[in-house]
């Protein structure tokens, strides 16, 4: 098992700068306020959901090519992530549609991609540990 510590400070209206550890990064913050994303300093959870959920998935992709010796050099995804409030009237993420767009130059490399598309996505732990549910414990220390 493998334990992995992320942290936020506050910074002011709901703007929280992160702490990745040691991960070598420039300034990362979390902006929460509701503004509009033009006037936004970082993404908010939603977007940071989507953008993982991209991360795992091409990775995952890319590493399956890798498999057989065959190099991306080129992929583009997009993640929609549709919000919504539920019967409750809580804001939830509804569902996230992925768009994955790799570049295909040779026919290895398109009956790579053929093949990937069937599995890839059990490898990527963000995804299927999303779709099962993750067990989440919440404390405070006061």
């Amino acid at each position: 098992m493998v334990e992995r510590k992320v942290k936020i400070n506050l910074e002011k209206d709901m703007i929280y700068k992160c702490d990745l550890g040691d991960i070598k990064t420039g300034d990362c913050y979390i902006d929460e306020s509701g503004k509009p994303e033009s006037e936004m300093v970082g993404p908010n959870a939603a977007h940071l959901l989507g953008m993982a959920i991209l991360g795992c998935l091409t990775s995952s992709y890319v590493f399956c090519f890798s498999k057989k010796d065959l190099i991306v050099e080129d992929i583009k995804a997009e993640a929609i992530v549709t919000i919504f409030r539920n019967e409750k009237g809580f804001v939830r993420v509804k569902k996230i549609d992925v768009n994955i767009n790799p570049k295909i130059d040779t026919p290895d490399m398109h009956k790579r991609a053929v093949q990937c598309q069937k599995m890839f996505q059990q490898y990527c732990t963000v995804t299927a540990s999303i779709r099962e549910g993750i067990e989440v414990n919440v404390n405070f220390d006061f």
